[in-house]
């Protein structure tokens, strides 16, 4: 009898301390309450012309304007080095997986409301390969993943993107931002918002 007490106490406080985790999961899983999903089929331009795939974003939240002011920040400090190091530091907003890839956690999303509808914008670090590192090549300093999906509330069939797998911010000879890219964009079509 005093067992099956001490088992039931011991069964009592493992499901208080499974529940606490659950609520504590669900509250830091992100601000919006549930997550948002969108797919789409990147085509190759340029160089890369007739080969494509399918991406899936996951937005767990949108980042905030502090989160932007950081950012800019550091890049007015480092540049393409600062600002990697301080996407480096934020928490995930997201995850962007891509055919070849576990993925990458999403360090920046930024949502920008239009008239048709939104669009949403992405930077993260880009996990450089073994080979890259290892032999130091010109793409390791293509630290960045980035891109902009555009959503068209009032006719799907406009909504398009362009992602930059591997890429790096400067500063051009007029003194605006600007991506450099390792290869060329990548055009983002066939997309479907999952809510």
């Amino acid at each position: 009898m005093l067992t099956n007490l001490r088992s039931l106490h011991f069964a009592k406080r493992i499901s208080l301390v499974l529940g606490l985790f659950m609520i504590a999961g669900v509250c830091g899983f992100g601000q919006r309450g549930t997550t948002e999903t969108i797919d789409a089929t990147a085509f190759g331009t340029s160089t890369q012309l007739g080969r494509n795939f399918g991406i899936k974003i996951i937005i767990y939240e949108f980042s905030s304007p502090e989160d932007r002011d950081i950012l800019v920040e550091a890049f007015k400090q480092g540049q393409n080095d600062g600002l990697v190091n301080a996407l480096e530091k934020m928490k995930s907003v997201g995850r962007i997986t891509m055919p070849g890839t576990i993925g990458y956690e999403l360090s920046y999303i930024r949502e920008i409301l239009t008239p048709t509808g939104r669009t949403i914008r992405f930077v993260t670090n880009r996990k450089i390969a073994f080979g890259e590192a290892y032999w130091t090549t010109q793409s390791k300093s293509f630290n960045l993943t980035a891109g902009e999906i555009t959503l068209n509330d009032t006719d799907k069939n406009k909504s398009a993107g362009l992602l930059f797998p591997a890429a790096q911010l400067i500063v051009n000879n007029e003194g605006e931002l600007q991506w450099e890219l390792n290869q060329n964009s990548w055009k983002l079509n066939n997309i479907i918002e999952w809510k």
